[in-house]
Parts: C-alpha cells; structure tokens; sequence
C-alpha cells in the first residue's frame, strides 16, 4: 500500500537499489589485473595460492587483514525499531 504519491513497491524498490549500488561499489574495489609476487607494504611474498584466489592481489593475509581492521563499515538500520538501536 503507497501513500500520498508514491506508488506500490516503492519503498522496496528504492531497498533493492540502494543494495544494487552497495554491491556495485565492492565490486569496483576489488583488485583487478595481475597479482603481484611480493606485497606492496611489507615486500613478502605472496604464496601462490592467494594470487590464483584473488586476481590482481597487492598485499599479503597479514596486511590486508590490517587494511580490513581500518576499513569502516557504515549501515543503518532501515527498519529503526528499539530492539535493534539498542544493539
């Protein structure tokens, strides 16, 4: 059911998109092109196995583990009840 002069769906629709760009920004950050040999930071070397896991990998797992600590992840609740501000 819509109100005023928003049609049915709406509010799903406008849900679906903001989730279409949220995976469309990931995907544009991950690493693309050939993987390096040696990490860009610490100049270790990268095993094997995570450069065929990972195209265009720069870092070794210590460091990226690093960058995914100082990542931010900002979301916000779309539905806004008590229960979950209060977690």
């Amino acid at each position: 059911m819509a109100g005023g002069f928003a049609k049915d769906g709406a509010v799903q629709e406008q849900i679906d998109a903001s989730i279409e760009d949220a995976i469309d920004r990931a995907r544009k950050q991950l690493p693309q092109g050939e993987s390096r040999t040696h990490c860009v930071e610490c100049d270790a070397e990268i095993p094997q196995a995570r450069r065929d896991a990972v195209p265009g990998v720069r870092l070794c797992i210590a460091c990226q583990e690093e960058v995914d600590k100082d990542t931010a992840f900002s979301a916000y609740n779309r539905r806004g009840s008590k229960d979950s501000q209060l977690r």
